[in-house]
């Protein structure tokens, strides 16, 4: 019963932050490339390095950035809270385990939500290029979505997916353990909760990282 509040924290309560920043992160890759694409009149290929690059990597990466600052951080303190106050000693005298009825929902809401947050997130991306093709460049509508539809395939898209439900699963994994280790009451939950989101991100990238190269090495093969 705690995976659909969790559910909903985490997915639906990030919709608005998700959608601004991906709007603007799509809207700034293309600001950047437009100007040298148009300088070898390559204005339509604007198209696939928004479109590849935001359904690859930056979609899912900075999705997950933002569930660490919101939720990852969340979960530190909740379980930290918990901790000082002696609240996890008390569930497990009455015989409740604390990864069972605290870690696995959490983390299972998170895994579950993350890829559909992550589709929204390639779409605003995606439209973000849009925009900037529309107005800067001149591009028409049909011919921007007809160049993304070209450019990225399924394959792009489910990699992402699959980072999104890796990147899940560490920031509720890292988080829980930090928590879970508090101690010291307010000042070692603080402690606990930076610790959680610095150790969160190093390990997004890492993971990140180990996914492009295995992703990488299995499109060459192929």
């Amino acid at each position: 019963k705690d995976v659909a509040p969790t559910m909903e924290r985490a997915g639906a309560d990030a919709v608005p932050i998700v959608i601004l920043i991906n709007l603007l992160v799509g809207a700034v890759i293309a600001l950047q490339s437009a100007w040298q694409l148009h300088r070898f009149g390559a204005d339509i290929f604007m198209a696939d390095l928004v479109g590849i690059s935001i359904a690859r990597e930056i979609g899912p990466l900075m999705t997950a950035i933002i569930m660490t600052g919101r939720t990852g951080a969340a979960f530190a303190a909740e379980l930290g809270s918990m901790k000082t106050n002696e609240e996890i000693d008390a569930l497990r005298t009455m015989g409740f385990g604390p990864m069972r009825f605290l870690v696995i929902p959490k983390a299972l809401g998170l895994m579950l939500v993350a890829p559909l947050i992550t589709i929204l997130a390639d779409m605003m991306g995606g439209l973000g290029g849009l925009i900037v093709g529309m107005t800067r460049l001149d591009l028409s509508f049909s011919a921007y979505l007809a160049e993304t539809q070209r450019a990225v395939h399924l394959q792009d898209v489910l990699s992402g997916l699959i980072k999104s439900v890796a990147f899940a699963l560490a920031i509720a994994l890292i988080s829980c353990q930090q928590g879970l280790a508090a101690t010291g009451g307010a000042e070692g939950v603080g402690r606990r909760t930076t610790s959680a989101v610095v150790t969160t991100l190093f390990s997004l990238i890492v993971i990140d990282a180990v996914f492009t190269v295995f992703f990488e090495a299995a499109r060459s093969a192929l």
